[in-house]
């Protein structure tokens, strides 16, 4: 079984189609996703419904939980904000309602998913180095767990210590546990404005990074036509 993984979608609806089409033409069985299918990009109704008719897992992101429910902005980078006041906006009361009852933490098979950590996910903390794993791994009973929200491609592996390792096909190994970032599908943040997600094959038991060119200049023409502050357009060029 080959599942395709991938996160933080954020309303970019060139990226997702692209991330699906190749995880189509890599054989995946089944898909999951990680949340903040909406939020910065101007296709959030597209990308949910796409995600929706999937029928796949999927965890809320802090985008979702923002754009399902009507809490306060106050403390958002204002530019995030301005795109999730818009967000909310275009999506339908029943759009709203199915990102509000996502849940936060769910067990796939033998392995868990999760958007930002497992010791406290509503907290939405980051992890991007062997410090923040730690928590991580102390709630962590799968040999396996995928998060995103940091939009950067990781892994990190506990045995007799944790350590972090190269971003790149890692097999699955007995006695070792890991937590993997499969990268933003939507807006990356390392650097590279490739589209980035994972493939889990199961029966192999490896896990391969995938990075892929899209059209960006539409999804930037969209973001500009809707409005949206410019340097959302300006930011998936660069990959941060």
């Amino acid at each position: 079984m080959k599942i395709a993984i991938f996160s933080d979608i954020h309303a970019n609806l060139e990226a997702l189609e692209a991330v699906l089409a190749d995880a189509e033409a890599q054989g995946a069985d089944s898909y999951i996703c990680l949340g903040d299918v909406v939020g910065y990009n101007a296709d959030p109704a597209a990308c949910l419904e796409r995600v929706k008719a999937m029928g796949c897992p999927v965890v809320k992101g802090n985008h979702d939980q923002d754009c399902g429910h009507d809490t306060s902005l106050e403390m958002m980078n204002p530019v995030a904000a301005e795109a999730l006041l818009w967000t909310r906006e275009q999506l339908s009361p029943d759009q709203r309602q199915w990102l509000a009852r996502l849940r936060m933490v769910r067990q796939v098979q033998n392995f868990t998913i999760v958007h930002s950590t497992l010791d406290q996910p509503i907290s939405w903390n980051y992890v991007t180095n062997k410090f923040d794993a730690m928590a991580n791994f102390s709630y962590q009973i799968t040999p396996v767990c995928f998060y995103g929200h940091t939009h950067v491609p990781r892994i990190f592996t506990r045995t007799s210590k944790i350590q972090e390792v190269p971003a790149e096909t890692i097999a699955i190994e007995e006695n070792t546990q890991y937590f993997i970032n499969t990268g933003s599908v939507g807006q990356p943040r390392d650097g590279d404005w490739r589209a980035s997600y994972c493939i889990y094959d199961m029966d192999q038991n490896l896990v391969s990074f995938r990075r892929l060119e899209y059209d960006i200049e539409t999804a930037q023409k969209k973001i500009l036509d809707a409005g949206l502050p410019e340097s959302l357009a300006e930011r998936i060029a660069f990959g941060r």
